[in-house]
């Protein structure tokens, strides 16, 4: 079952003192009958929850199986975690969820690719929740054990994921509270947190983490049930191998893991076979990603290309604008006051031109689109509350302007984000589909604009060979309608 196989039943009581009141024993018997529920219904290994119809609500209990339950309602979760969903306004199952919970319940290593926005990260986080609720009635944590570690690429995803997991984490009774490790801060100041309260979990990038563990004489990883690499494609991409891997020589070899991201690279499925014990391997596109990646099979286009693997959705318009270089900004700015209800991502090469833009385009200077846009400065070199501070701004408003370097670029979940704009071509064409993948998402519209100097006109063909589309546009505002961008 979820969280016994490491601890084994023989344990049982051990370090739980006089908490032997009626309580206790309803948890006990709790999670007696959930642990009887997985066993039972736990899918087959290698099933796809996703091949069966979702169950009707009509139909009551968990039946032979978990496939095909799509209301959290009917999923064997303890009663504080079912709270913590209801308070949540959390019903039914993404497709994300339906794939992999099924499987993580029954105590399964999960290898995953879905795209951000799909509720991926629920999927790791409930499991998370009920193997600390099942291991700590089994043998109680001590402050600084440490149950589970969630790595991420950014500071930004770790405080989304942080911020999820909070909530439900509240939930478990008698265990330290999760803690959150990014960079921009004082690692002495959270050695010393981590000494004086403890943590049931940590959540982090991967060298925070790394740092913690390694000057950290309280850290104790030995109750460890948990390991979850998030984004791992951008985890290698980034450089983060070494300090993944000296994260993983800490932790105990029994113990479940779950590594997802965006694409399936070479380097994600070396990880898998060093990390993960005959992982359960699970693909998932929403509607319009896997219609889009059909038409594009249909056309003759190679599985490996990005329309393809279902990575431009056919609701997603990619235009370009050829322009001088002197020109951009002035481009740029009617093109936000003509789009000033939208919500706009601009991306930029350095951290340098987004301060430098940011400044000429602020309400009030030369090149500012007016107060109708709120123009927003992210990028990885301004300090982690200034990061925060700006992405929640943006992600609140109902318009705006976010312009950023490609910290952005992945990994965030920005709702109703209407066009993407890339002020600079990316030279890598990976690059410029995980920009444009932040429009278009969950079913929604979207385009997106590139601006290319005559010089860099070629640009265009580099990306067709790579069979990415784009239109040219000669207006900014009145051709939004355009042809697909991915065929």
């Amino acid at each position: 079952a979820l969280a016994t196989a490491s601890m084994g039943r023989d344990n049982r009581g051990k370090g739980r003192g006089g908490r032997g009141c009626g309580r206790v024993k309803m948890a006990d018997r709790e999670i007696e009958e959930l642990e009887a529920a997985i066993k039972a219904t736990a899918p087959e290994k290698g099933t796809n929850p996703l091949a069966v119809a979702p169950r009707k609500s009509s139909e009551k209990g968990l039946g032979a199986s978990l496939v095909g339950v799509r209301k959290f309602k009917d999923m064997p979760l303890s009663e504080a975690t079912q709270r913590g969903l209801a308070d949540a306004r959390f019903k039914e199952l993404t497709a994300i969820q339906r794939a992999t919970i099924p499987h993580a319940l029954a105590g399964r290593d999960i290898l995953g690719a879905a795209k951000t926005g799909s509720g991926k990260t629920l999927a790791f986080v409930l499991p998370m929740v009920e193997i600390l609720a099942r291991a700590s009635k089994e043998q109680s944590f001590r402050k600084h054990h440490v149950g589970a570690v969630v790595v991420s690429p950014t500071r930004e995803l770790a405080r989304q994921i942080f911020d999820v997991a909070a909530p439900f984490m509240a939930t478990l009774p008698d265990m330290a509270p999760p803690m959150l490790l990014v960079g921009g801060t004082d690692v002495n100041e959270d050695v010393r947190a981590f000494a004086a309260a403890g943590a049931a979990a940590l959540i982090g990038t991967p060298g925070r983490l790394d740092d913690l563990m390694l000057r950290s004489a309280a850290f104790d990883a030995k109750r460890c049930e948990l390991l979850v690499l998030d984004e791992a494609d951008r985890l290698l991409s980034m450089g983060f191998a070494r300090a993944i891997n000296a994260i993983i020589a800490r932790l105990p070899k029994q113990r479940r893991t779950g590594l997802f991201s965006a694409t399936q690279t070479d380097e994600v499925e070396e990880l898998a076979r060093a990390g993960l014990r005959n992982p359960v391997k699970v693909t998932v596109r929403d509607a319009a990603a896997q219609a889009a990646a059909n038409a594009a099979k249909d056309a003759g286009l190679p599985a490996n290309s990005a329309a393809a693997r279902g990575k431009l959705p056919a609701q997603l318009k990619l235009l370009y604008k050829v322009c001088g270089v002197d020109e951009r900004l002035w481009r740029l700015r009617e093109f936000l006051k003509e789009n000033s209800d939208k919500k706009t991502i601009v991306y930029f090469l350095t951290c340098a031109c987004v301060d430098y833009f940011a400044t000429a385009m602020c309400d009030g200077a030369p090149a500012s689109p007016g107060a109708d846009v709120d123009v927003v400065a992210l990028h990885g070199k301004m300090k982690q509350s200034q990061r925060e501070q700006a992405l929640g701004r943006f992600a609140a408003g109902a318009g705006g302007c976010l312009l950023c370097t490609d910290v952005a670029a992945r990994g965030l979940d920005i709702p109703g984000v209407d066009w993407v704009v890339q002020f600079d071509a990316p030279q890598d064409p990976a690059a410029f589909v995980h920009r444009v993948g932040r429009t278009a998402r969950m079913g929604r519209d979207g385009s997106a604009l590139l601006f290319l100097s005559p010089h860099e006109s070629s640009y265009v063909e580099f990306l067709r060979v790579r069979h990415i589309h784009l239109r040219e546009v000669d207006g900014l505002d009145g051709d939004r309608g355009g042809a697909a961008g991915g065929e």
